[in-house]
């Protein structure tokens, strides 16, 4: 007998909690996102560095959008600096019950390695399968933009969201937001 991982969730974009904030004019709430989660094209311009070095530039990324959470960009493999992106060693591994097995990464720039600060999913469940060929990263450990705009973390460490001012919130990964 399977559980229906919406069960687990206290909201699941079919409506606004009470202290959900209102968005407004070109903003979107984190509450109008669905579970299970939707990935959609996002052709604006994302760079991503480590210190001064740019190791990606794309239009060509991949937005994930799931309930009381920022967006997740994924950006793909052939777009970032060729073998800046190493597998992690050890127990770099983690399961989300809709996209699947996740594999971690390190990133190597010169003498900097910042270890699992990326994530892919090499072969992803079915309704996530254009994921396959791209990979995220904590924008609290690399410098991420979004059409130039400076990406934010999400709060916590285990989450991957990308906050920018066209999010209102709040979001999970706070102390308190486990079942959101």
């Amino acid at each position: 007998m399977s559980i229906d991982p919406r069960s687990l969730w206290d909201y699941v974009g079919d409506e606004h909690p009470a202290f959900a904030q209102k968005a407004g004019p070109g903003q979107e709430s984190v509450w109008d996102y669905p579970r299970p989660p939707r990935l959609e094209r996002d052709s604006r311009e994302i760079v991503v560095k480590v210190g001064n070095v740019e190791i990606v530039r794309t239009t060509r990324a991949l937005r994930m959008l799931e309930t009381a959470s920022p967006p997740t960009f994924y950006l793909p493999f052939a777009d970032a600096l060729p073998e800046v992106l190493v597998p992690t060693a050890g127990t770099g591994r983690s399961h989300c019950e809709w996209k699947g097995a996740a594999k971690y990464w390190s990133l190597v720039v010169g003498d900097t390695r910042l270890d699992a600060v990326a994530w892919s999913y090499p072969e992803p469940n079915a309704p996530y399968a254009a994921l396959r060929g791209h990979f995220s990263l904590y924008p609290g450990r690399v410098a991420c933009f979004v059409d130039g705009e400076r990406v934010q973390p999400q709060e916590g460490g285990f989450y991957g969201g990308w906050v920018t001012r066209e999010i209102v919130g709040p979001w999970k990964g706070g102390p308190g937001t486990g079942g959101w």
